[in-house]
Parts: structure tokens; C-alpha cells; sequence
């Protein structure tokens, strides 16, 4: 069967699932990859546009908007008396060496870079990094240093997207082999529980399939930029619940012929 039909029935019929079971482990490994890279497609390219945005703009803004700056001591220092903030095409730039805003007030924003006074946040897909200054307590660094930083950055992109899709893709993909793998030894519960005569090599290929509904709705959440509460949780429910519904259509010990 094809891998794209196999994902297609794995979004609506356990049965199929369950009859995925005999089939080999590298197709199921494939199909693994597969789902994976469809999954991690959104984030790559709105984390990845984002940073190229997020880039220029603070290009732009360091040689525009923003008052002359050093970070000594571990403390951004300027004569700006107030935080400026500075909003351009859904990316936030904040600048505040007056120690008014907080580095949670960051990181409710969706996209951001923000030059606080003991820290530099920067906030993509509301994931936020946090580099403090202290980390170099006896370097002085300039806004002319952050500029030709800046300036460097914009010349590696054509490298530094692409690795930074591998790492994406790599670390997905190991997130969700763990995941099938501790999924395949509540299958074995089920099977005991329901009197299925399963091996774990069998539950391990259902569950790479029954991840499939929950994998495709969260990448489709990404898609339209929708933040679902509780994603950890609801993904483990519908995935185990999904694999109880396929070890349920698996024929009883005594009733196979197979």
C-alpha cells in the first residue's frame, strides 16, 4: 500500500492500523521519517522566515531607531531614560537599559528581540532564548559590535536555515521514535487487557501509525499559527487512544488464523 494512503486511512480507521502490523519495519521506519518531516515543515518555515525577519529588522532598527548602546559589566547601559518598543510587520523589538521590562513580558510576545538590561531575549514561534551579558563579564561590547554581528549573520543565513532545519528535523525524529517506542509497550498492555496475541514488534508499527491523527492536527495548529493548551497531554490521549481502538480490531488469540 502506498505510504501517502497509509496516512491518509491511519487519520480515520484503527482496522487498517491493525492490519498494518504484518508488514515490515523499515516501510514503518519510512513512513516514521515521512510523518515526521510533514510535521516539522510549519515550524521550520515560519522559525526560519521569522529569523531572517527578525535579522534585517534589527539591522535596520540598530542603525535607525535605537540610541547609541555598550553592555559592560554584565549591564546594557544607554541615555534612554524609557524602554523603547518598536512593532514592524509582527516582529517586536524592545530596548530598555533601564531595567523596567522583565524578561517574562518578552516572552508572552509571539516573535521578539529584546536588548534588556542584564540579558538579550529573542522570542520565535513564542519560544524564547535567553543569552545574559554576564556570561562575558570583562568584554565591553559596543552597538557598533552588535551592527557588524548583525551584518555577519545576514551573510551565513543560506547556511545557518538549512542547518538549522537538519537540527529541527533530527531532534523531531528522535522525539518521535521515543514516543513509538514507550506508545508500543502500552499496546502490550491493551493486548493483555483485550486478549490480542501481539509482540512488540507489533505494537511498536501500530503505534508509529496511531501517532499519525494527533502528529497531522498539531502540524495543521502550526499552520495557522494556533497555540493548543495542554498539547503534550491531548497528543498522548488521542495516540493511546487511537492504538486501544487498533488492538481492539485485532483478531482474539483464538479466533486467528493468521
Amino acid at each position: 500500500m502506498n505510504v501517502f494512503v497509509q496516512l491518509w486511512k491511519s487519520l480515520y480507521s484503527p482496522k487498517d492500523i491493525a492490519r498494518f502490523r504484518f508488514q515490515g519495519i523499515g516501510k514503518t521506519i519510512g513512513y516514521l521519517f515521512l510523518l515526521t518531516l510533514l510535521s516539522v515543515l510549519p515550524t521550520f518555515y515560519y522559525a526560519s522566515t521569522s529569523l531572517a525577519e527578525s535579522i534585517r529588522t534589527t539591522s535596520a532598527l540598530l542603525r535607525n531607531d535605537l540610541p547609541p548602546f555598550s553592555i559592560e559589566n554584565g549591564e546594557l547601559r544607554s541615555a534612554a531614560t524609557e524602554p523603547i518598543h518598536i512593532n514592524q510587520g509582527g516582529f517586536t523589538i524592545i530596548f530598555d537599559s533601564t531595567g523596567k521590562v522583565t524578561r517574562r513580558e518578552v516572552e508572552r510576545l509571539p516573535n521578539a528581540i529584546a536588548l534588556l538590561k542584564g540579558e538579550a531575549v529573542l522570542v520565535v514561534g513564542y519560544q524564547a532564548q535567553h543569552y545574559s551579558y554576564a556570561t562575558f563579564p570583562d568584554v565591553t561590547i559596543t552597538d557598533e559590535d552588535v551592527r557588524a554581528f548583525i551584518a555577519s549573520l545576514q551573510s551565513l543565513l543560506p547556511v545557518l536555515i538549512p542547518l538549522f532545519g537538519l537540527v529541527l528535523y533530527v531532534l523531531a525524529c528522535a522525539g518521535k521514535f521515543v514516543s513509538v517506542c514507550l506508545l508500543a509497550f502500552f499496546g502490550l498492555l491493551f493486548a493483555g487487557m483485550l486478549d490480542k496475541k501481539l509482540r512488540y514488534r507489533h505494537t511498536w508499527i501500530m503505534s508509529a501509525y496511531a501517532i499519525t491523527l494527533s502528529t497531522v492536527f498539531f502540524a495543521f495548529m502550526e499552520t495557522v499559527q494556533t497555540i493548543v493548551p495542554y498539547s503534550t497531554f491531548i497528543h498522548w490521549f488521542v495516540s493511546l487512544a487511537v492504538l486501544f481502538l487498533a488492538v481492539k480490531e485485532v483478531p482474539a488469540a483464538a479466533q486467528r488464523n493468521d
